[in-house]
């Protein structure tokens, strides 16, 4: 059934009941658990008659979408709907792929910021992301203390799955992030991972997926490297080491009698490894002098490169046109310190900077450059979206950002068999939206990852002025596959704001404590609430839905897990209506 465009249109065989709440409510616990238990999902999704922008083809104006255990299985205009498919009436959604944030620090352990250092140059966003930045270097023992040097470090092993910012980024949208360590020199991998997954295991798409490579100095007076030209020396002879070593290993293998055994050193084995995969090393380039100086290391030791930062790209184009260099794009644009004095004399090449650095995807793209775009995990996916406009707006076609979010992002990070468009057999994940993605009153409606449908919470409930009469007690039920589960809620409404108690939750004759509502609200003839059981429940249950002649209809979920349709009715006066806090199963 469909309310206001926004909720589902199921098809309704007896089998589908399986794939609703497993079992009765048993206490406030199992309230959550029986929502949340719809990992349960049904065999098959399908989205209806919605805007499919495919990337890799034609927009599709009026298509169908259908997916089936993680993956797309068809998508088109003539596409045949199984049975048992949970359908999604897309009348007035556009369907994108999933989009890719292509350098951050999501999913990974967050630490404090740290403040740069004196003097620092004008382009912040040429660093990596300041959480992972932040951590303490580690030093590789081997034949030789090797610093900032840790190689082996693999984000796939250090993800945690209760990072808020994951659901932060899904409400906006993404569905995949280049979860990259950094801090040193050789500070670690990067693993391509998808923003949802009850276990790290369950997010990671592929790993490792990249090598991290930074020009911080990692030592001072005393030691080495501390200057750029020290790390220069040092990462050119690092691989320089990979090198040498597999040519005397070879050797050795060959003919080891006879012959000394090269040196066991754990960095570069972990470095070869990595090498040998294809797997992009990244290397930091952010002005123009530091892009040439990257790729120019790159081609000299025949790396497969992919240049971080590039903001000045607009002014080294050509060069990397010339060099075949994929760029990741970083979308902070460089602005002035909000703290700084406003009187304070600038040079003129960073106020050039500043105004220019905008314009590097359309130089890019112009070039036939591939690049992709990533933000800081810290940032907000609006600040993403919001940032590229600004690109689209100096000239870089709409095509060529969403494809910097999708598809050439995929490809870069070497996942484009697998992301970054609508065809079948690629990964389902999706992104579902009101309108055109850049536009700034575009709203994500739902989002799909590995073919699980996923709450988008808003933060800011509509402000149409209310026309429902939504006051007095409601009584809410959730089918499951042991009978209904029944809630008593009183509700009170003032203007625009919705607040209440739950008076019972029941399943069978189990009865629990009186549980809140927070955060409601009432547009139109929609509303929404938070419902904080009693009990000891820490994670809270989210409701919207719409009042439809006597009922109200909508979904359910606890943060993160697919929604749960629910209806509600009032009381009959003969039974009920006099029973407070009492429920008729």
């Amino acid at each position: 059934m469909q309310h206001g465009g926004l909720y589902t249109h199921r098809a309704e065989p007896v089998s589908r009941q399986r794939h609703w709440l497993h079992g009765a409510f048993l206490g406030v616990t199992l309230l959550a658990m029986a929502l949340c238990a719809v990992g349960e999902e049904p065999p098959y999704f399908a989205i209806r008659g919605a805007r499919i922008v495919t990337v890799s083809g034609p927009v599709i104006p009026s298509g169908t979408v259908v997916m089936a255990k993680g993956l797309i299985v068809a998508v088109g205009t003539d596409v045949t709907i199984p049975p048992e498919a949970w359908v999604i009436d897309g009348n007035g959604l556009t369907v994108y792929p999933g989009l890719i944030n292509a350098l951050c620090d999501l999913g990974l352990q967050a630490a404090p910021a740290t403040a740069g250092p004196p003097g620092a140059t004008p382009t912040p966003a040429a660093t990596p992301p300041a959480s992972s930045r932040a951590q303490p270097p580690q030093v590789a023992r081997g034949p030789e203390d090797r610093p900032g040097t840790t190689p082996w470090r693999n984000p796939a092993d250090e993800l945690k799955t209760d990072d808020h910012r994951l659901e932060t980024w899904r409400n906006g949208g993404f569905t995949t992030a280049l979860a990259a360590l950094m801090g040193g020199i050789f500070p670690g991998q990067g693993a391509v991972i998808n923003l949802a997954g009850e276990r790290p295991g369950e997010m990671v798409v592929k790993a490792p997926a990249t090598l991290n490579v930074s020009f911080q100095a990692v030592g001072n007076f005393w030691s080495f490297p501390d200057s750029l030209m020290g790390v220069l020396s040092y990462v050119r002879q690092v691989f320089l080491d990979v090198r040498e070593f597999s040519q005397a290993e070879g050797i050795y293998i060959s003919h080891p009698n006879g012959l000394q055994r090269p040196a066991y050193d754990r960095s570069v084995l972990a470095i070869r490894e990595i090498l040998q995969a294809g797997c992009p090393v990244l290397l930091p380039g952010n002005l123009r002098k530091e892009i040439i100086r990257a790729q120019d290391m790159a081609q000299r030791l025949g790396l497969h490169a992919v240049i971080y930062g590039g903001q000045e790209g607009y002014a080294a184009a050509d060069v990397l046109a010339a060099g075949h260099t994929p760029v990741l794009v970083d979308l902070k644009w460089p602005e002035r310190e909000k703290d700084a004095d406003p009187d304070a004399d600038v040079p003129l090449r960073i106020l050039r900077f500043r105004d220019r650095a905008p314009n590097t995807p359309g130089a890019l793209a112009k070039a036939g450059v591939p690049f992709a775009f990533y933000l800081e995990g810290s940032s907000t996916p609006k600040d993403a979206l919001r940032n590229a406009k600004k690109a689209i707006d100096r000239g870089l076609p709409e095509e060529a950002a969403l494809r910097a979010f999708t598809l050439s992002a995929a490809q870069i990070l070497g996942v484009g068999s697998q992301l970054g468009s609508i065809e079948p057999g690629k990964i389902a994940n999706l992104t579902v939206t009101d309108g055109d993605l850049f536009s700034e009153k575009t709203k994500v409606k739902m989002i799909f990852i590995d073919g699980r449908r996923y709450a988008v919470h808003e933060t800011v409930p509509p402000n149409a002025p209310p026309a429902l009469k939504l006051g007095s007690r409601w009584r809410i039920s959730l089918e499951g596959k042991e009978g209904r589960s029944t809630m008593m809620v009183d509700f009170e409404v003032k203007g625009g704001s919705l607040t209440g108690t739950v008076t019972e939750v029941a399943g069978g004759s189990t009865k629990v404590k009186p549980g809140v509502i927070s955060d409601g609200w009432v547009s139109g003839d929609d509303f929404g609430f938070t419902l904080a059981l009693a009990g000891g429940h820490t994670q809270p249950i989210e409701f919207t839905g719409s009042v439809v002649g006597d009922e109200l209809r909508g979904e359910a979920s606890s943060r993160g897990a697919q929604r749960v349709p629910f209806e509600g009715k009032r009381p009959d006066s003969a039974g009920e209506s006099g029973k407070k806090g009492r429920a008729t199963l």
